[in-house]
């Protein structure tokens, strides 16, 4: 595994649970080795997750022979060389989202993985959300009919401060985008996985904090302020995007991502409408699932909140009674049980799962979102 913060504790969290929820487990996960560029740190986590070995440079984790899966964790700038070398070392590839910092860098991995005719997963975790699995699944039964409209938002609040440090997420360099690649990346991804492929975006984007104190740390937690009279340095990446769509199926949308709206921690959610019916799904209450159907009597007609525990849901069997909820965390359990039974039993990771395939073309529409937002004008989505 490459990097041991956010997104490492999350995966090794679903590598250590799955084999006691995902009965029969598609595979048992051993936790082989584990790098990050601070020797202390990565030992110190080796120690905590259980891992055999640390390192501190990639190129020595993508040498072990031993590891036959290589989790990217780390920034988005150490995605492509890990993964592409990986992928010559003969490693199977799970890789954080997004999966690059533009499209030609995607291209760039999904190429290299292809050629090695290794497996690929880019996390996008809310595939795996039991609700939004149940979604996909009345969507391809045709339960919403003709899909006329998709909207969905990601909203977080964690950088309102104008006195939060410019941590990498927030250098163009480091990140490629700002809330369009951390968030948006999610929701582009969800509109492709739900009701189809996008043909053509216009888009605006916005930076509010024009520059912020530079970090004094290499760890810098969320809530933080910078001490007066540091140095300071311009921000490159959006704050904010907002993109109305067009699906190549004709429907209609908009996509909307910050970091800026105030009082929202981890706003993601969706409503698609369709000639039959319509659904939403807000992640902050990931156990329920909201359907209006068009038929029945009017005078009785209105949404349903469908609690999505049941053991006929998607992935709701290996968990608990009906009624006893599930949490963030254990859509990753879902996610990493998809690629290793992919791996295990030689199956494809697509649909189900977002391959670099599908990384790619996020990158692709991220591009043009950025485009359009840049020229002020609506962008074909390319290929």
């Amino acid at each position: 595994m490459l990097g041991y913060a956010f997104m490492g504790k999350a995966h090794v969290n679903a590598y250590r649970t799955l084999p006691y929820m995902i009965q029969p487990p598609p595979a048992l996960p051993r936790l082989e080795a584990i790098a990050g560029r601070d020797a202390v740190a990565v030992r110190e986590a080796a120690e905590r997750y259980g891992f055999r070995k640390s390192y501190t440079d990639w190129r020595q984790l993508v040498a072990d022979p031993a590891v036959a899966l290589l989790d990217n964790g780390g920034p988005n700038d150490v995605h492509a060389a890990p993964c592409i070398a990986g992928a010559k070392a003969g490693k199977h590839l799970l890789c954080e989202k997004p999966l690059a910092r533009d499209g030609a860098e995607a291209k760039q991995m999904l190429a290299a993985a292809s050629r090695a005719h290794v497996k690929h997963m880019v996390a996008f975790n809310y595939r795996f959300v039991p609700a939004v699995r149940q979604a996909y699944e009345l969507i391809r039964a045709g339960e919403l009919g003709e899909i006329r409209h998709f909207r969905a938002h990601y909203l977080q609040d964690w950088i309102t401060d104008p006195e939060f440090p410019r941590v990498w997420r927030l250098d163009r360099k480091a990140a490629g985008s700002g809330a369009l690649g951390d968030l948006g990346a999610h929701v582009v991804d969800l509109a492709r996985f739900l009701v189809g492929e996008l043909k053509s975006v216009a888009a605006l984007t916005r930076t509010f904090i024009k520059e912020r104190p530079l970090p004094t740390a290499s760890k810098v937690p969320r809530g933080a302020r910078a001490a007066a009279g540091g140095k300071r340095a311009p921000v490159d990446v959006d704050d904010t995007f907002a993109a109305a769509i067009e699906l190549e199926g004709g429907a209609t949308g908009t996509l909307e991502a910050t970091r800026l709206a105030l009082g929202r921690k981890n706003h993601m959610g969706f409503e698609i409408n369709g000639s039959r019916a319509s659904l939403s799904f807000d992640l902050e209450r990931l156990n329920e699932l909201n359907l209006y159907r068009g038929d029945g009597r009017p005078e009785t007609k209105g949404w349903t909140e469908v609690l999505v525990t049941e053991p006929e849901h998607p992935f709701i069997k290996n968990w608990w009674p009906p009624g006893h909820v599930i949490g963030w965390e254990h859509t990753f359990v879902h996610e990493i049980a998809h690629l290793l039974d992919a791996i295990a039993n030689d199956r494809d990771v697509a649909p189900l799962g977002a391959t670099f395939e599908d990384g790619y073309r996020a990158a692709v529409i991220c591009d043009a979102i950025l485009e359009s937002a840049r020229e002020g004008r609506r962008v074909e989505v390319g290929r």
